[in-house]
């Protein structure tokens, strides 16, 4: 495995991201298959992962639960934690906190972030106190390294920064594709200018830079036939030497499996694969309409109770192969895009900035077109 110094430790490259464990029903962030995650967890501390990142929500507050179960039966000291304040779940940072030391089975958090703050939920933030609160559980020892993880506009980001001038670490979205198409690349500099290391968030973009278009693949294939999409998706974030830890959202011990192997070889990265990541996001970006992660920020919310990220990916399918992909499309949801009230609540949330309702409102139509034909 490789290792990064960070102050006076070394953390792993690769995390594990513990918001899309194993589950035993379908469904993002449903309930978690508890042997199979522990193999996982288990496989990760043994190969050499150190970093560990959770949240009060994944998994329903699950995710904390399991990763306390698991990991407490080593030395709490061979391992870092880390977890996060979301203001949206309606709880007091004070007792949130409380609650996540209980539920990870710990007396401090290693590394502790404000969750997913982006424009639209920058003031909350602010009139919460959470900062105030978490800089007082630092300075007790509670807290070792103070952070944020941030879905915001490159002003916001610089915003958030002056709320504390003392932060110890930032965590991003960042991979290729947003890097060409969104504002990484301008958010990255931006914490290089301040020297904070960058825990990366969706390096694989949710998974959709594991599964691309033929177009896409063919363009990384031709160039190392031997690197799977995800490596090259991994190998392009690893190459930035502002990134500290690297966290994928590992679901299959397969894919644990092939993260580990990929962080157990010295980096092989050259100026050329660099362009050829930039070809296949440009091929990619063909195919791709809305650049949904299935966070499901979204849903929670919802009044008509729309699985949107299903949605999405439907709609994506519908611009890449025309009308006919809705026709006969199975989603399990209660609620359609024809149900939408357009209220707005979900792009919001969204912290890719996608127009949601709309979206759904196009859907619906093409949806309702295209109903009668089987």
């Amino acid at each position: 495995m490789e290792y990064k110094p960070f102050k006076d430790i070394k953390l792993s490259r690769l995390g594990l991201g513990a918001m899309r464990l194993p589950q035993t029903a379908p469904g993002f962030g449903g309930p978690i298959d508890r042997p199979a995650a522990r193999e996982m967890i288990e496989y990760a501390y043994n190969h050499g992962v150190n970093y560990f990142d959770t949240a009060y929500v994944y998994h329903n507050g699950e995710s904390e639960v399991v990763l306390g179960e698991v990991l407490s039966q080593y030395p709490r000291d061979s391992y870092y934690l880390a977890t996060k304040f979301y203001v949206h779940a309606g709880v007091p940072v004070e007792q949130m906190f409380e609650e996540q030391l209980k539920r990870l089975q710990t007396d401090h958090i290693d590394f502790y972030l404000v969750h997913g703050v982006d424009d639209s939920c920058y003031d909350a933030y602010e009139k919460s106190g959470c900062v105030d609160f978490l800089k007082r559980m630092k300075a007790e020892g509670k807290i070792t390294w103070l952070g944020f993880s941030s879905h915001c506009s490159p002003d916001y980001l610089k915003k958030t920064l002056a709320w504390n001038d003392d932060w110890d670490f930032v965590q991003i979205q960042c991979n290729y594709f947003d890097w060409k198409f969104g504002t990484t690349a301008e958010e990255y500099r931006i914490l290089e200018e301040k020297n904070l290391p960058i825990v990366v968030m969706e390096p694989i973009r949710g998974g959709k830079l594991a599964t691309l278009s033929d177009d896409a693949l063919k363009v990384l294939s031709e160039k190392r036939p031997e690197r799977s999409a995800a490596a090259w998706a991994l190998s392009w974030v690893r190459h930035l030497p502002q990134i500290q830890v690297i966290l994928s959202g590992m679901s299959t011990l397969s894919q644990m499996q092939e993260n580990i192997a990929l962080f157990d070889r010295e980096s092989e990265f050259t100026a050329e694969d660099e362009q050829t990541c930039e070809k296949a996001a440009e091929a990619f970006k063909k195919e791709v309409s809305v650049p949904c992660t299935a966070c499901r920020y979204c849903c929670g919310t919802c009044p008509a109770k729309i699985e949107i990220p299903e949605y999405m990916n439907l709609y994506n399918r519908m611009k890449l192969d025309g009308p006919m992909a809705v026709v006969g499309a199975k989603v399990e949801s209660e609620g359609t895009p024809a149900d939408c009230v357009q209220c707005g609540q979900c792009k919001e949330r969204c912290p890719q900035g996608i127009d949601v309702p709309a979206v759904m409102k196009e859907l619906a139509g093409v949806m309702e077109m295209m109903k009668d034909i089987k």
